[in-house]
């Protein structure tokens, strides 16, 4: 996948997942995040958590000082992290289950995971599925990287759900036919704002945000209006209600001497 992305398509689908990415990550705030898989897509340049990582499995291209590691055996302990991002580690990996309830375990109670796949249900997808029959009649060349399986966008959300996360949002994007050219990707970006209207689950692309629920946890927050309203309360001064008693007895006296 990482040689598909620097082709047309490739560079037209890192282009929308980067800004989706950017978006989603933005204000989500912790201490802990972690991205697995393709440096190519940067998904936590615009997060401002003090600790981010990147980890790559080990026959991944590594990127700096990328962190090597199996994505369904991370090196962190229990809801230890606040937030992961997956661009398309789920659909690369040799064991997609085993590396979501990593995934699951690593995160704190109402941390987020950011998740995007390619969508089998596209005409890209479709296209890839046209490749794969040419190729057993001895024809034709994928289009789509040949690494991996693709996980549609319901099944996605089911396995979600089973592992008790309650997803926030989702969407999808790029509905212009799936060609090579980059000037007839350029050419044909008009079907985005199309497909977005009148056929918006047929992206070739599907992005989802998701949080970890934990039952039966209650989190509390500071009630900050109410503590305003103590803080603003009239007080007696105490002062004030001394003299007044004071006040009070002395006359009693004076009544009594005369």
């Amino acid at each position: 996948m990482h040689e598909w992305f620097q082709t047309p398509p490739g560079r037209c689908l890192l282009e929308w997942e980067q800004s989706r990415f950017d978006q989603a990550v933005a204000d989500v705030f912790g201490y802990h995040a972690l991205q697995l898989g393709l440096p190519e897509i940067e998904g936590l340049r615009t997060n401002r958590m003090p600790h981010r990582w990147l980890a790559v499995d080990d026959t991944a291209c590594t990127a700096g000082s990328a962190l090597v590691t199996d994505f369904t055996a991370l090196p962190f302990p229990a809801n230890s992290l606040d937030l992961v991002v997956l661009p398309h580690a789920l659909e690369l990996s040799h064991d997609p289950h085993a590396t979501l309830r990593e995934v699951e375990r690593v995160l704190v109670p109402e941390g987020r995971v950011v998740v995007c796949g390619l969508n089998p249900a596209s005409l890209w997808g479709m296209r890839q599925w046209r490749a794969r029959l040419y190729q057993r009649l001895g024809f034709g060349e994928l289009f789509l990287p040949d690494s991996g399986d693709f996980i549609g966008y319901r099944r996605m959300r089911d396995w979600l759900r089973l592992l008790s996360f309650e997803v926030e949002s989702g969407d999808f994007g790029i509905y212009r036919p799936a060609v090579r050219s980059e000037a007839w990707l350029e050419r044909l970006r008009w079907f985005d704002g199309l497909g977005e209207r009148w056929w918006p689950i047929f992206g070739a692309v599907y992005f989802l945000v998701a949080v970890k629920r934990v039952r039966g946890m209650r989190l509390l927050y500071a009630d900050w209006r109410r503590a305003a309203q103590r803080a603003s309360a009239p007080v007696p001064i105490a002062g004030r209600v001394h003299r007044g008693h004071h006040h009070h007895r002395t006359r009693q006296r004076q009544g009594r001497g005369s």
